[in-house]
């Protein structure tokens, strides 16, 4: 059963994620200051707010201010929002993802790429998976 961390993130969301992700912490001010075509600054601050209640962020009181920081990490995020994206749009399947994947950047893809997801399912295969 998926628990509230696994609800999708709307752009905005995922915007403010990014940002957060990529500073490791900020406060409202910050994040609005860093964000594209922003909204207000009370947007930025109540999308903070739903955040932390999806429990995405967590945040300190510091010299009176919010400072905003993930609950979770970049690499466990992301691990759960591809098997958001496997179950939404590929029936759970990783094979249509990947052909999916190889179709959608075939022009893109580097023969080392390539090379790599290839180790990479060898070593799925030995394992078991």
């Amino acid at each position: 059963m998926p628990d509230k961390t696994d609800a999708a993130l709307s752009r905005r969301e995922r915007q403010i994620m990014d940002i957060i992700y990529a500073r490791g912490r900020a406060c409202v001010a910050e994040v609005h200051q860093a964000m594209a075509d922003r909204p207000s600054y009370s947007a930025v601050r109540a999308l903070m707010g739903v955040l932390e209640q999806k429990d995405h962020l967590k945040h300190i009181a510091q010299g009176g201010r919010y400072i905003y920081m993930p609950r979770r990490g970049r690499k466990q995020a992301s691990r759960s929002a591809v098997r958001r994206l496997l179950a939404t749009f590929f029936e759970g399947s990783a094979e249509q993802a990947l052909a999916a994947l190889l179709e959608a950047s075939a022009s893109a893809t580097t023969p080392q790429e390539l090379d790599l997801m290839a180790k990479l399912i060898d070593k799925a295969r030995k394992e078991g998976r």
